[in-house]
């Protein structure tokens, strides 16, 4: 399976150009206010407003900004007001510590009631496996993601070894759950990514000039796209030499 690219913007000028330029995924946050940070719900509204006017079949994602784990109003309004942006999955950050147990339950009372929320397991410290199973066991989430905080501490891919990353997609897909990885990610991450196979692959600061916070350089989203679709047909061409 070739994993889908996932493309993080701030603004609908970039929202356009990634989708322009073969983003799959649309997800909307501001890079400048942390891993997760939030955009205010007017201007998620007018980039979903100009997406689904000129890429009405992109799917659309955003975040509700860096919130702590225990603080249960704040993420049930944050939740309420970025999904009446009409997005198609929210994105909602699950640190692990005491708290995150009874965050992700929340989430699935709320995900119950018909939001499409997308927890996102923050593993800079390692993967919490109790905290996948529980996100898995709940049958109520569309997809579940992987993510870091510490952008300069090194791609996902270089602080957790592959084995853990590969038994984490099998997980979620064999519970009909979409997977996805993010965290630093690179271009030179691609190979890993093809091989690992996730539903979608995350990025920002592999498609920006200079670090996460400047600005998204189509060029580098189409770059990306090329690698995925290339390194995903390689196998094909090398197994259908005679």
């Amino acid at each position: 399976m070739t994993p889908r690219l996932l493309v993080s913007v701030r603004s609908v000028h970039e929202a356009l150009a990634a989708a322009r330029a073969g983003a799959h995924f649309i997800d909307l946050k501001e890079p400048a206010s942390g891993a997760l940070g939030g955009l205010p719900p007017r201007r998620i509204a007018r980039i979903v407003q100009a997406l689904r006017a000129l890429h009405p079949g992109a799917p659309i994602s955003a975040t509700i900004g860096d919130v702590p784990v225990a603080s249960s109003d704040e993420i049930l309004r944050r939740v309420a007001a970025v999904s009446a942006c009409g997005v198609d999955y929210v994105k909602v950050g699950i640190a692990p510590g005491a708290d995150a147990g009874a965050a992700l339950a929340l989430l699935d009372r709320l995900a119950g009631c018909g939001a499409a929320i997308v927890p996102v397991l923050i593993v800079d410290d390692g993967l919490d496996d109790r905290l996948v199973e529980a996100a898995l066991q709940a049958c109520v989430f569309p997809a579940l993601m992987l993510d870091t905080v510490a952008k300069r501490g090194g791609s996902l891919l270089q602080r957790h070894p592959r084995a853990v990353l590969a038994a984490f997609v099998e997980r979620a897909r064999s519970h009909g759950c979409l997977a996805g990885l993010a965290g630093a990610l690179r271009a030179v991450d691609v190979a890993a990514l093809v091989a690992l196979a996730p539903d979608f692959a995350g990025f920002r600061s592999a498609v920006c000039a200079g670090d996460r916070a400047g600005a998204l350089e189509a060029e580098l989203v189409r770059d990306l796209a090329r690698r995925l679709a290339a390194r995903s047909a390689a196998p094909l061409i090398a197994s259908a030499v005679p």
